[in-house]
């Protein structure tokens, strides 16, 4: 009886203990799915095997499924992950954000904490931790930073391609985007829209844009300006291409955001691209209104400096700075001043804009007026000392003034101040025309304006320049200068004008020029040939070989100079036969030189000349031939003698 009564005892209070541990799990799970953070908890070996309903909501994972094995399904940085399980062996504890991939394929990151925590049971230890979604909290604050970024990148963008790519790179992680597309519509109706693009496929014109992007560019201008609108979207996926806003008032400006691969749009995508939107139609007008008042000041720069008829031999480059409207007070000017005298000057105010290019326009002018008068240079530089202290902020201006005699083959110069010009012959090391130097304009000096005389040997190359060419802060000046000259060399038998580009291009800063260039180079004459001889029929083929080996050393091409000794060899026939007939041989007087990409050879007897009779028949066909080959022919005879000039282009000579 005692034996039944404890049983009935023990069973009951073992029932009441069963009862009491049920009651308690119940309580323990709804406590735990009460928790608003996810809730897990993990065997040793990093094994998911409990979660709540939270943690199913910010996963995307559920309890139906579990347990979840390493790896977990939503982890998506793998190597991370062991770092951080590795860690939490180590310590016992570790809290870290993490990116995860939901169920549905969406990035999120997460704010993960975890404790190491006994277990009685298994004595291997289990960990207890907590998920939290911070995705939108730190895409807020991203957002913030790359508009806080953009803002202050795109403040100093000086185009529109210089926004989209700025834009583009903030944009690039954060949206997954590919490329920036810009259509901008004219004012005239009937033009083509103007298309830019930053990142790939880069497209040039509103025709190579495929019909469909065509199609949403011109729907977009009906909607209502800095609204953002999802395109391309796939209704079955809930994914879209990218993002589609009118930046303007007038809807003449519709940006598009394209994303790498179609992707699902989430609130804080459109809060982004909305931001973004904002920020790029006050960039886009500011950069829109610099375009213009830049397009402007250049207009007016060229209209002041650019010499419309250069003489041959001259190529001229003005480069801006490229920043903040690309105009300055540099100047230059190149002008005829009397028989085969050529006026050179090249200057550089002080100061940049407007107030600088006004400056320089008053100088260029009263330079070119004093040149013209036939003033030496030294009395020009005389003269613009006057000029420079009437007019306001012109004090302190470097001015390089030169007369180049293509005669003499000379240049006299005078320097106020400027950086000096370089010369590079064939003859000599390069030079520097550096002796008659003085300070620059306005300013005190006791003795004249010096003035001196270099030789310019034929072929040279006479190159005046600006110091915006030469001087950077991580390089000397005499360093440049060589650099400069060693180009100058190398360029030698190069036409002039592609002189010109190669030293711009050798020069030019990874940033472009942070002042103002401008540059003057002058190629003198390649040597001229003479021959002065008997005009006997024995002396003919002398005269052939020498102007055979000057054309050779000049360029000509083997077919050139066959058509050129055939056309010369009959007009010296011409003074041979006909010139001294009845009399004793004279002479006969053969020039040759080169201008540009055409040669002029001048043929000259001192016999009588006669009239070729109407229908010279078999004989008497020279002159046919000279204007057949020559792309020009002048013949003047008279009773003391004939001259024929002949002109003949040919592309393969340079000066």
């Amino acid at each position: 009886m005692t034996d039944t009564a404890d049983f009935h005892q023990r069973y009951e209070r073992e029932r009441a203990r069963a009862d009491d541990l049920a009651d308690r799990d119940v309580f323990r799970r709804a406590l735990v799915n009460s928790l608003q953070e996810g809730f897990f908890i993990t065997d040793a070996t990093g094994c998911v095997v409990e979660i709540n309903d939270a943690f199913a909501e910010v996963t995307g994972y559920g309890q139906e499924d579990l347990p979840y094995p390493m790896p977990h399904p939503w982890a998506v940085d793998g190597v991370a992950a062991d770092d951080r399980r590795a860690a939490l062996v180590r310590d016992g504890r570790m809290t870290a954000e993490t990116k995860i991939r939901h169920r549905d394929g969406r990035t999120r990151w997460v704010a993960i904490s975890i404790n190491a925590v006994p277990d009685h049971n298994s004595r291997r230890g289990l960990y207890v931790g907590t998920i939290r979604d911070v995705t939108a909290p730190r895409a807020a604050a991203e957002r913030d930073r790359a508009m806080a970024r953009l803002a202050t990148a795109v403040s100093v963008a000086k185009d529109v391609d210089e926004v989209l790519a700025i834009t583009l790179a903030q944009c690039r992680v954060p949206l997954d985007a590919q490329r920036l597309i810009a259509v901008t519509w004219p004012k005239v109706n009937g033009e083509e829209p103007t298309v830019r693009v930053a990142g790939e496929p880069a497209v040039t014109s509103w025709r190579d844009l495929g019909e469909d992007w065509r199609r949403t560019f011109e729907d977009a201008r009906t909607w209502i300006p800095l609204t953002v609108t999802p395109v391309g979207a796939v209704p079955s996926t809930g994914t879209t291409r990218g993002f589609v806003a009118v930046l303007s008032g007038a809807r003449d400006v519709v940006l598009c955001l394209e994303h790498q691969v179609p992707r699902v749009v989430s609130a804080e995508d459109r809060r982004l691209v909305s931001a973004l939107v904002g920020h790029l139609s006050a960039a886009l007008q500011h950069v829109r209104q610099f375009e213009s008042a830049r397009e402007t000041s250049l207009t007016l720069q060229r209209s002041l400096l650019s010499p419309i008829d250069l003489p041959p031999g001259f190529a001229v480059r003005y480069e801006p700075a490229v920043h903040p409207l690309e105009i300055g007070g540099d100047f230059y000017d190149v002008l005829p001043v009397g028989d085969g005298r050529i006026g050179i000057v090249v200057g550089d105010c002080v100061g940049r804009g407007l107030a600088a290019a006004a400056v320089m326009g008053q100088l260029r002018a009263s330079t070119r007026a004093l040149l013209l008068t036939g003033a030496r240079p030294s009395t020009v530089l005389e003269h613009l000392d006057a000029v420079a202290e009437f007019i306001p902020d012109a004090d302190c201006t470097t001015v390089f003034v030169a007369i180049v005699d293509t005669v003499s083959a000379s240049v006299e110069y005078s320097n106020a101040g400027h950086v000096p010009p370089v010369l590079v012959s064939t003859t000599a090391s390069p030079q520097l025309l550096d002796e008659a130097s003085s300070v620059p304009l306005a300013v005190t000096h006791s003795r004249p304006r010096p003035q001196t005389t270099h030789p310019l040997p034929a072929g040279s190359t006479l190159m005046l320049y600006t110091d915006g060419l030469i001087e950077r802060r991580d390089r000397s000046i005499d360093s440049q200068i060589d650099r400069m000259s060693a180009v100058l060399t190398d360029t030698a038998r190069m036409p002039i004008e592609g002189v010109a580009d190669a030293v711009l291009r050798a020069l030019v800063p990874d940033g472009g020029f942070d002042d103002d260039v401008a540059i003057v180079i002058y190629r003198s004459p390649k040597a001229s040939l003479v021959i002065d001889d008997t005009a006997t029929a024995a002396k003919l083929t002398e005269i052939r070989h020498r102007l055979a080996a000057w054309l050779a050393a000049n360029g000509a091409s083997n077919e050139s100079v066959s058509d050129l000794i055939l056309v010369v060899n009959e007009a010296c026939s011409n003074s041979v036969e006909h010139a001294y007939r009845g009399h004793e041989p004279g002479r006969v007087r053969v020039e040759a030189e080169i201008h540009d990409t055409a040669i002029h050879v001048r043929v000259t007897d001192f016999g009588s000349w006669k009239a070729p009779p109407p229908d010279p028949g078999t004989r008497g066909r020279g002159l046919l031939l000279m204007r057949a080959v020559s792309d020009r022919v002048d013949l003047d005879g008279t009773a003391a003698g004939t001259t024929v000039d002949m002109t003949f282009q040919l592309p393969e000579i340079r000066v």
